[in-house]
């Protein structure tokens, strides 16, 4: 028996067989949850079903995240199937992609700021907001994921990096507010791992090449790693454990000067 045996989550932002949201999903279904997913539009609805049924289910939800009433009617049409929600899984991050492109200060722009925002950092709070009733008493997780550009300029992540700053901030005050209610709120920040979402930042072949020269275990990570994480942090044997971000990431945000401190000498 596994140790989410009994629990049912959400998955929202799986997009492909390559995601993080996959790994994630692969490892709660293989610890006894029961899952339910969601597509952004009709082009990704065949792929989100054929990943959905090789978690054994059949709730596939459509969802665009920037539509407040698309995500009501998520909640609104999970309760016609399950009695509660014990997980939430937001696996959501846009940006404009001249937003990535060149230097953070040549790239922004105030409408580029502000979608990078709505989608990757607001939606986390839509997302709570909406599915606050179904989770109530239940000591339900919610879980989101960040990436070391949140705390560290990284190299064309740009106004990305500012979103995940928020993403975080909103992790640690839906904690707050939600844990009154028996939900804990928490984050992976995830190292470099080639997703589709990946191939849209520039040099990602470089930033990869230099984390597995330089980072502690000498590698990178997988999405079953993240996977095993996520699981976890949702688990009852994290019970105790609310508004953390945890770095599944080979140990890269430990280290300070790391090219003299990792590769050849």
């Amino acid at each position: 028996m596994g140790f989410l045996q009994g629990k049912r989550a959400l998955i929202v932002g799986v997009a492909s067989p390559r995601s993080i949201a996959w790994g994630i999903a692969k490892a709660m279904h293989a610890q006894g949850a029961e899952l339910a997913f969601t597509y952004q539009n009709e082009k990704l609805h065949s792929r989100v079903a054929k990943i959905a049924d090789e978690c054994e289910s059949d709730i596939v939800l459509p969802c665009d995240v920037a539509h407040d009433r698309q995500i009501d009617s998520v909640f609104e049409q999970l309760g016609t199937r399950w009695d509660g929600l014990d997980i939430l899984v937001h696996s959501v991050g846009f940006a404009p992609r001249d937003q990535l492109d060149g230097t953070y200060i040549d790239a922004v722009t105030r409408e580029g700021f502000q979608i990078a925002h709505d989608i990757s950092s607001y939606s986390l709070a839509a997302l709570a907001k909406s599915g606050r009733e179904l989770m109530r008493g239940r000591n339900g997780a919610i879980l989101t994921l960040s990436y070391l550009g949140s705390v560290r300029a990284m190299p064309s992540y740009n106004v990305m990096g500012l979103a995940k700053a928020s993403l975080e901030a909103n992790v640690r005050y839906l904690a707050q507010s939600l844990g009154p209610e028996g939900i804990r709120v928490n984050a992976v920040s995830a190292g470099p791992i080639k997703t589709l979402a990946a191939a849209g930042i520039a040099q990602f072949r470089k930033m990869l090449d230099h984390v597995e020269r330089t980072a502690p275990l000498r590698r990178s990570i997988t999405t079953e790693e993240v996977g095993n994480v996520s699981a976890f942090l949702c688990s009852d044997l994290a019970s105790g454990i609310t508004g953390e971000i945890t770095y599944v990431d080979a140990g890269y945000s430990i280290l300070g000067m790391a090219e003299l401190m990792g590769g050849d000498e």
